[in-house]
């Protein structure tokens, strides 16, 4: 067993490689520009929405409260008539990607403390780098990459947009783990 105190400098690397590799994937490869489409005559519902000044969250619509309102009649003609949709409605104005880029990458350190802690809890010290890649890699491709197959699931995400996000956590857990396979103690 090797205590995460040991892994700080494979935690720190990972995580930074990850940052570089995450901005090389978006800013240089443009394979993620499909991921969203343009609403079709924006202006027009953006001057729709405008008014209402709807504040920044997460929305549902058509909206039931509960099982027994989804099965209400009114309920049912809205989600027949649509459109039916998820929207995340962000604060106005340009988005801080200072703020965004300092998340990723705190969610990244944290994302290779979770691999670290469960190769540190299945392998000893000077464990061989392919059990430690497999470990760490297996943990890491967990987190950057699984959960986006809820959005698809569940929310009607379009799958290509998912399998192109799953491929970049599979990258990013390559990633981290040869970084901690390279810097196992």
């Amino acid at each position: 067993m090797v205590p995460l105190t040991s892994l700080g400098m494979p935690i720190l690397l990972s995580a930074i490689v990850v940052f570089l590799v995450s901005s090389v994937l978006h800013m240089v490869l443009t394979y993620h520009k499909a991921d969203y489409e343009k609403l079709p005559d924006e202006d027009k519902v953006l001057g729709a929405l405008r008014p209402l000044r709807i504040p920044p969250g997460d929305y549902l619509f058509p909206h039931a409260t509960s099982m027994t309102a989804m099965k209400d009649p009114a309920f049912m003609e809205k989600m027949k008539a649509g459109p039916v949709a998820f929207m995340t409605v962000r604060p106005s104005g340009a988005p801080s990607m200072g703020t965004s880029l300092v998340q990723w990458f705190v969610y990244s350190v944290l994302v290779s403390a979770v691999a670290g802690y469960v190769a540190g809890r299945a392998l000893g010290p000077g464990a061989d780098y392919l059990s430690v890649f497999r470990f760490a890699g297996t943990t890491a491709f967990a987190c950057y990459a699984m959960g986006h197959m809820q959005g698809s699931i569940w929310m009607g995400r379009r799958w290509g947009a998912t399998v192109r996000h799953t491929i970049d956590g599979f990258i990013y857990a390559l990633f981290t783990a040869g970084v901690f396979g390279w810097l196992w103690p």
